[in-house]
C-alpha cells in the first residue's frame, strides 16, 4: 500500500521568473546556487534556466510540501536573497505549482545529458 500512497502523493515547485541588469546574471546564478545548497528537509531538485543571449531566467524549485520550502528560509538564506534583489532589472514573479503529471522517455530512449 505505500507504493500507491506514494504515487498518490505530488511534489510542489517553486518557480521565479525574472531579469537581471544587464551583465548581472553570472552573479546572481552563483547566488542562486549558495542559496539552494542551504536546503535540507524536503528539498528535491533545483533549475536555473538563462534565455540565450539576455539576462532573463526562469528558477525552479521542486519540494515534498509548501511547509519544508518555507521552512528551509532561514536567516543566512534571507541573507543571500538580500544580496540578489539589487541585480535584478524589476522584481521577479513568482508561484508556487503542484506536480501533477510526469513523463519520462523509456530508458531505451533515454539521450545521456551532457
Amino acid at each position: 500500500m505505500t507504493d500507491f500512497q506514494d504515487f498518490l502523493r505530488h511534489q510542489y515547485v517553486y518557480v521565479a521568473t525574472g531579469e537581471f541588469k544587464p551583465g548581472k546574471f553570472e552573479e546572481a546564478k552563483q547566488l542562486y546556487e549558495q542559496a539552494v545548497s542551504m536546503y535540507t528537509k524536503g528539498f528535491q531538485k533545483a533549475y536555473l534556466l538563462q534565455q540565450p543571449g539576455t539576462d532573463k531566467g526562469i528558477a525552479i524549485i521542486f519540494w515534498e510540501n509548501i511547509g519544508d520550502m518555507e521552512a528551509n528560509h532561514s536567516e543566512a538564506y534571507q541573507s543571500i536573497l538580500k544580496k540578489m534583489s539589487h541585480l535584478f532589472a524589476h522584481a521577479p514573479t513568482t508561484s508556487y505549482y503542484e506536480l501533477v503529471c510526469e513523463i519520462q522517455p523509456a530508458l531505451d530512449q533515454q539521450i545521456p545529458v551532457k
